[in-house]
């Protein structure tokens, strides 16, 4: 595998899709990927919902992005819809990162429990979903890249060292 893995982010926000908001979480996911030595561009917003949360990791998979993470758009309110969206796209939920996103976002804020992002593999891509507030984004970003790299490996068929490390 080349050490070059493409990686998107997409923020989903009304507000911000509107030119309303500006979205602080969605650069910081990027700056984060860039930093990590991800071929990653400038995010992309969309509208809260089903359909265009799915059109858009569709779009991003089907560009080659390896990774797609997506800020925003995972709690309760009865537009965050980034879940059913991922829900569509998704062959196989990795419920582990999710879980772990959930515990590190409670630890920092009790309302953070209450994201109900998902994360999982399709066509060939690693998809994690993040609350938008910056502060989840910036806890967030670790948890993804420390597992990242090593699930696009196995996608792609590699091996388990007993180190951890893919191999």
């Amino acid at each position: 595998m080349s050490d070059e893995v493409r990686a998107a982010v997409i923020t989903v926000s009304d507000r911000s899709a509107a030119g309303e908001r500006e979205d602080a979480g969605g650069p910081l996911a990027v700056a984060a990927l860039q930093e990590a030595e991800f071929a990653c561009g400038d995010q992309r917003i969309v509208p809260d919902g089903e359909d265009s949360v799915e059109a858009a990791l569709r779009e991003a998979i089907g560009a080659g992005s390896r990774l797609v993470v997506t800020t925003g758009g995972t709690g309760v309110g009865p537009r965050d819809l980034t879940p059913e969206g991922t829900r569509r796209v998704l062959d196989r939920e990795l419920p582990g990162i999710a879980e772990e996103l959930r515990r590190i976002g409670a630890a920092a804020l009790p309302a953070g429990m209450l994201s109900r992002g998902l994360s999982g593999v399709s066509a060939g891509a690693l998809i994690v979903n993040l609350p938008g507030s910056p502060s989840a984004v910036r806890e967030g970003m670790p948890v993804i890249l420390s597992v990242a790299r090593h699930v696009v490996s196995q996608i792609d068929g590699g091996g388990h060292r007993s180190d951890g490390e893919h191999a």
